[in-house]
């Protein structure tokens, strides 16, 4: 009787998973004819008849996991012979490391087991796989792999797990709409239409989040000094908005640190600095978000940069801008505080490189540089950036640039532009 028994298959396997049989007790074989297939961690290999004769016993069911030197057939040879074997015969059809042929593929489409009560079975799957299915309550006769040959890969069970979540979770669900059925025909959702200004605004702003990488970081700023600057003004019959001093304030720093003020040029590698500061002002309209353009604000004074942004956030509120007035910014600023925000973390105007966002002004206790407890005027600042233009150590020096402007709103008539 020639026992023919699991060897070592290679790359150091200690056991495996009996997958499907080719044959059946009383069947005659002949000499290199596949017998049974077996699955390891590595590989799928047919383990084929050293002899020709009858196979007398099949001593492992598919699907158990046996070790190295386990016994699987026994078959009676043609003279009679009783040898035992290791079933040096095995070969490999395919392994993780490399693709299985579509011959291959074939033959192993074309074994198909039939077990002992006459059913065709055929689950091809390693045991890790196995032991996934087992903890899960699978029956992996009915997950379809998608591996080669069919094998059950380990993202198979898995989605065929969420199959079945997803399967109960929408009969619930059913169950539930059937419930309120009549009700819900009852009372039908109002619909906005989607589409003019809305619809571009939504494509451009999926567009800048899925090529941009973002990075916004925050800052506090005492406005306390611009405040009561901007009172004593007043009192000489001069009103500029505390937008106009941002503006300002960013155009200066943008002159030591331009990176901020560029678009980044993927096909040519390149960073482009900008020459001029052309800033956005993000405006919330009836019509929606529409971002008019104050060019070159770095030429201009703050009167002039008071008086050409009030006309332009009325132009923009009214539906009267023109195409040169829409376009060509370089950054692009979002003034948010009177609308009651103290914190957000916007997404950059593509192409842009950065944003900067104001927030809502409060008085709040701050402790001073005596380790006095004072009342001061602070706003939050949001400052987001391409993180692949520039780094945050630099949005920092950036910010802080500003941030020294803005609490000592006098050096801005220094900076002579």
């Amino acid at each position: 009787m020639v026992e023919v028994k699991l060897h070592d298959i290679g790359e150091g396997i200690h056991e495996g998973d009996i997958l499907t049989y080719f044959v059946a007790v009383g069947d005659k074989v002949s000499i290199d004819q596949p017998l049974v297939e077996v699955q390891t961690e590595k590989m799928v290999a047919e383990i084929s008849s050293p002899v020709s004769g009858t196979i007398k016993e099949i001593l492992i069911e598919p699907g158990t996991t046996i070790t190295v030197g386990t016994t699987i057939i026994k078959i009676e040879e043609e003279n009679g012979t009783n040898v035992e074997t290791k079933a040096e015969h095995s070969q490999p059809l395919h392994s993780d490391k490399t693709a299985s042929s579509t011959e291959k593929e074939t033959t192993l489409q074309k074994n198909v087991f039939v077990n002992r009560e006459g059913r065709e079975d055929r689950v091809i799957a390693t045991p890790y796989t196995r032991k996934i299915a087992r903890e899960n309550n699978v029956d992996l006769s009915l997950v379809k792999g998608t591996g080669p040959a069919g094998r059950i890969l380990e993202e198979d069970v898995y989605r065929y797990i969420q199959q079945q979540k997803n399967a109960l979770n929408e009969f619930e669900s059913q169950t539930v709409k059937e419930v309120f059925e009549t009700e819900e025909r009852a009372v039908e959702p109002d619909v906005i239409p989607f589409r003019g200004i809305r619809k571009q605004i939504a494509k451009k702003m999926v567009k800048s989040l899925y090529t941009i990488p973002h990075v916004s970081h925050f800052e506090e700023i005492d406005m306390t000094n611009l405040i009561n600057f901007r009172n004593e003004l007043k009192s000489m019959d001069v009103n500029i908005s505390a937008v106009a001093f941002f503006l300002k304030a960013l155009a200066i720093s943008l002159k030591d640190f331009p990176v901020f003020n560029a678009k980044l040029d993927e096909e040519n590698e390149v960073i482009r600095l900008e020459k001029v500061v052309h800033i956005g002002l993000a405006t919330d309209t009836d019509q929606g978000l529409i971002v008019p353009v104050l060019r070159d604000v770095h030429k201009k004074s703050l009167l002039q940069i008071h008086a050409e942004m009030k006309e332009l956030t009325k132009k923009a509120q009214e539906g009267k801008l023109n195409p040169k007035e829409m376009t060509g910014s370089t950054i692009t600023i979002s003034n948010v505080g009177p609308l009651g925000s103290i914190g957000a973390t916007p997404i950059i105007n593509y192409p842009e490189t950065a944003l900067m966002a104001f927030h809502k002004t409060r008085k709040m206790p701050v402790v001073n540089d005596q380790d006095e407890i004072v009342i001061r005027s602070m706003m939050n600042i949001t400052m987001t950036f391409d993180h692949r233009v520039a780094d945050g150590g630099t949005a920092v020096a950036f910010t802080n640039r500003f941030k020294s402007l803005i609490e000592n709103p006098k050096l801005l008539f220094l900076e002579l532009m």
